[in-house]
């Protein structure tokens, strides 16, 4: 018998049960995008490798991750998302336990790779199912709360990964992940309903697959070989045009395909390319804050790294606190107020920021802007979030998760590499406080202008009201466990 279950209310025990789920298979992912480095100099010691091994433990997870992204949130449509969501939980888990007993910086790599398949898989389809399971007046409640809860993960990884390595062995940052993904499987397999899209074909669009993951996979490659290599490199060049290629091969064979894996109609809507437009100058500007405003504390006001990595703390603790308050004020007054009020917000915050310099004080001259910066952000993420979710049919959530990250994270990618060069690094080096001091000011002038420029975008393209969209219902997975009558599910 079919059972279908009714939407998830936010305060319901199930509601938060499924939070829990999405959140720590979520941090999974991020943790590890970012705890690596805390790791390398032992990984190095350990392993006997050279920088560029090192340096391919990081490329290689963040590539694989991104090149196969969309895939992940197509997949999760098609087939269902909580199953999708699982495979990738067990896909990450076993690659974290390959990580964890490579014997050599080659085998390492390649763990390190199959991880970022694994967290392609999981990634889409952590939003996915809340933007499909919620019901729709608590999902910007849900998103809010799903970013505050997983910026805490991302906050505290880099002080467990280094705590990990000090007390035991670098393998334990990767092992780690093993006890908590099993923790994820079982809540997901006994409380997360399963849903999909119920008109996507099981047909699957290979070519769409091979060009978009050559189009993602060569530019983030492109990208993140270029603070190294510079942009005058072959390898950066034949990279970056390599993806330039597959974009453009990727476009062609969506429009052509007959069941196409990112449907281009989806972008007719203003609200979702708004949405993402948004997402791209915001991350974009993200990418340089949290890039640079570390390395300056250190390198020009000369900070310990232990300050200079807390620095940045109360942006988490802010979010945390306000994340799900900000998402139900959009849902309330409607998104395009709070996405346009918040990143001017943060363009305020930032051009504060750009005047640390070496007589700084944390106290006086950081903390307050800081505050200031986590403000914004709380009130703008939720909303951009669940506006970027929201603006498509509930059929469409996984993809719709799908881009959103894509671009996220090829913003935050092409920030690190481009922004220091825009603001005049040349060929100095970051380590010297008399260069890095202008290029750290005009770095973060520039992010203000990229704030303000998601501000202004915000009010022109998002609208005051989502459209309501007929919810897909979530259908009863033969392979799971039962669903609760209808009535039966609310809290």
């Amino acid at each position: 018998m079919d059972l279908q279950a009714a939407p998830l209310r936010y305060r319901s025990a199930a509601g938060r049960w499924v939070l829990l789920a999405t959140v720590l298979g979520s941090s999974l992912a991020f943790i590890d995008a970012t705890v690596v480095n805390i790791a390398l100099p032992a990984i190095g010691r350990d392993l006997g490798s050279d920088a560029a091994g090192l340096q391919w433990t990081i490329n290689g997870y963040a590539l694989s991750l991104a090149s196969l992204i969309l895939l992940g949130g197509s997949l999760g449509d098609r087939f269902g998302r909580r199953r999708v969501f699982l495979v990738g939980v067990t896909w990450f888990a076993v690659a974290s336990l390959l990580c964890g007993l490579a014997p050599t910086v080659e085998l390492l790599v390649a763990a390190r790779v199959l991880q970022g398949v694994g967290g392609a898989l999981l990634t889409p389809g952590a939003l996915a199912i809340l933007e499909a399971s919620f019901a729709p007046e608590d999902r910007a409640k849900a998103i809010g709360a799903w970013s505050g809860l997983g910026g805490i993960g991302g906050a505290l990884g880099p002080f467990l990964g280094g705590w990990l390595v000090e007390i035991g062995s670098w393998r334990y940052i990767f092992l780690i992940n093993v006890p908590v993904a099993a923790l994820v499987l079982w809540v997901a397999a006994r409380h997360v309903p399963e849903s999909r899209n119920p008109s996507a074909a099981r047909s699957f669009d290979v070519l769409g697959l091979v060009t978009g993951a050559a189009g993602l996979g060569g530019l983030t490659y492109g990208f993140t070989a270029w603070p190294a290599n510079g942009p005058g490199d072959p390898v950066v060049l034949l990279s970056l045009a390599v993806g330039v290629a597959g974009m453009v091969a990727f476009v062609v064979a969506e429009r052509r395909s007959a069941y196409p894996m990112l449907p281009l109609e989806i972008f007719r809507s203003k609200a979702f390319s708004g949405a993402n437009l948004v997402t791209f100058l915001v991350y974009a500007a993200n990418g340089g804050v949290f890039f640079l405003v570390v390395v300056n504390l250190q390198v020009v006001a000369g900070f310990s790294p232990l300050v200079s990595g807390l620095a940045m703390l109360p942006v988490t603790a802010l979010m945390l606190l306000l994340s799900a308050r900000a998402g139900a004020l959009g849902q309330r007054i409607g998104p395009r107020i709070p996405m346009t009020a918040g990143p001017f917000v943060c363009a305020a915050a930032l051009a504060w920021l750009a005047m640390v310099d070496a007589d700084a004080s944390y106290w006086a001259d950081v903390l307050p802007p800081v505050i200031v910066f986590g403000l914004g952000l709380s009130l703008l993420v939720a909303p951009l979030t669940a506006t970027a979710l929201g603006a498509l049919d509930d059929a469409y959530a996984g993809i719709a998760s799908g881009v959103n990250n894509a671009v996220a994270r090829a913003a935050g990618l092409l920030s690190v590499a481009v922004l220091p060069l825009a603001a005049g690094l040349g060929a100095g080096s970051l380590t010297d406080p008399v260069t890095l001091a202008p290029v750290y000011r005009n770095t973060m002038l520039i992010c203000a202008g990229l704030m303000a420029a998601g501000g202004v975008l915000a009010w022109f393209l998002v609208p005051d009201r989502l459209t309501a969209h007929t919810p897909v219902q979530s259908f009863c997975d033969p392979c799971g466990p039962p669903i609760q009558p209808a009535g039966r599910q609310q809290a």
